[in-house]
């Protein structure tokens, strides 16, 4: 039984147990079910064009793994006359919006959040840049009056006194952070929000202002702010069990078992994040609750861990790239202006950053954080679809909300 409200059908299979291999669904023309939440949820359809040389008259796309009106067998074989293709290989998936409605490939995935940006760019850009200026200034400002002067490191120390050093510049870190941290949540926040709700729309090729992204996410945003809140608290309560036995020891094998226990705890933390990296778009899509959208993504990630790992690593790495090479000379151009901020660059003193460096780097922060929020936001939302599709047959509901012809459900 299905226990997701939303974009699923109450006949969708459920993803309990399921793996990316098994059977597909029926034909839509065959199956009898109820109408999508996603059609009621969405606004009027958008165009979608059929085949070449058949319009409004040709049978429509089979979806992907299915056999073909034409087809008395799975596709592979040999279309009969008549049918799709002059040749061999199965006909092109519907393509209403960003992406082809059939599982994904990771180049699509990252084609797709692009895609996503660049066909709702007023929307996007409009959005995060926003957001992006106003925790910028946010942290300009915590970083020149907040920001504690770091602790004296002896070098030489060894022992419990070692421990004790690393453990005070960690909490000062960790304080320093702090603001910088708060105001990265919220920019988070109404970024995932709202850029969810437009990735969905995009997926259906269907245009979305701001406004009515912002009216459809806002009821949301209190049950996301939670989550947002509680997935680094787990992380910071795992890696705090793994060190504290470490540190409670004190001395020289203490030291060894706090980096052990760290290496640990990070491990699990990474697990953990994987595991639970679907419950964003979950709990915006689906309308479900943070205990929920925590199980639910969970199931979503079952069997696909090392896959999702992989893509979100490489969405990792490629956000910090671009982020380095655009604030990377903005750095340099703050560090030659500013005399303050190219000693405090060097010097390792944070609270002696001045005004124009800070002004000058922030702007770079601005320019990288308005092109690389929509790609980490895209491709998180396009592996939940892409997990959904795999194991629940989502793009069936998709095509029919996209009232693509030969999808209709029966008896409307």
């Amino acid at each position: 039984m299905n226990d997701s409200p939303g974009w699923a059908s109450p006949g969708s299979a459920p993803s309990d147990g399921e793996d990316s291999g098994a059977p597909r669904p029926p034909e839509p023309s065959d199956r009898a079910r109820a109408t999508s939440q996603w059609s009621r949820n969405q606004p009027p359809a958008g165009q979608w064009s059929p085949p070449a040389g058949a319009p409004g008259q040709g049978p429509p796309l089979p979806p992907p793994g299915r056999p073909g009106p034409h087809q008395g067998g799975g596709w592979g074989q040999p279309p009969a006359p008549g049918g799709w293709n002059s040749g061999w290989g199965r006909p092109p998936a519907a393509k209403p919006g960003v992406i082809p409605l059939r599982p994904l490939g990771v180049g699509e995935i990252l084609d797709g959040a692009v895609s996503t940006m660049r066909a709702h760019w007023r929307t996007v850009l409009g959005l995060t840049l926003t957001v992006a200026v106003i925790t910028e200034f946010g942290n300009i400002l915590a970083q020149h009056y907040l920001l504690p002067a770091a602790p004296e490191i002896d070098p030489n120390a060894t022992g419990t006194e070692a421990i004790n050093q690393a453990f005070d510049s960690l909490r000062s870190s960790m304080l320093g952070l702090l603001p910088i941290a708060v105001l990265g949540l919220v920019g988070t926040l109404f970024v995932t929000a709202v850029l969810t709700v437009v990735i969905s729309r995009s997926v259906l090729g269907r245009p979305v202002t701001l406004r009515e992204a912002w009216a459809e996410a806002s009821p949301r945003l209190l049950t996301l702010l939670g989550l947002l809140v509680l997935m680094p608290l787990m992380a910071g309560a795992i890696v705090g069990i793994g060190i504290l036995p470490g540190l409670l020891i004190g001395s020289d094998a203490g030291v060894g078992l706090a980096a052990l226990g760290g290496l640990g705890a990070f491990v699990v933390v990474v697990w953990l994040m994987i595991q639970f990296s679907l419950a964003a778009p979950a709990l915006m899509l689906e309308r479900q609750g943070l205990v929920k959208s925590l199980r639910r993504s969970a199931k979503l990630v079952r069997g696909a861990w090392w896959r999702i790992f992989g893509i979100t690593l490489l969405t990792l790495l490629l956000t910090f790239i671009v982020s380095m090479i655009i604030a990377i000379p903005f750095t340099v151009i703050g560090t030659v202006v500013d005399d303050g901020g190219a000693n405090s660059l060097f010097g390792g003193a944070t609270s002696d950053y001045g005004w124009p460096f800070l002004i000058i780097t922030g702007i770079g922060a601005v320019i990288g954080a308005a092109i690389t929020y929509p790609i980490s936001a895209g491709v998180t939302a396009l592996l939940y679809i892409d997990q959904r599709i795999r194991r629940e047959a989502l793009d069936l509901d998709l095509a029919r909300a996209a009232n693509l012809p030969g999808y209709e459900t029966p008896g409307s």
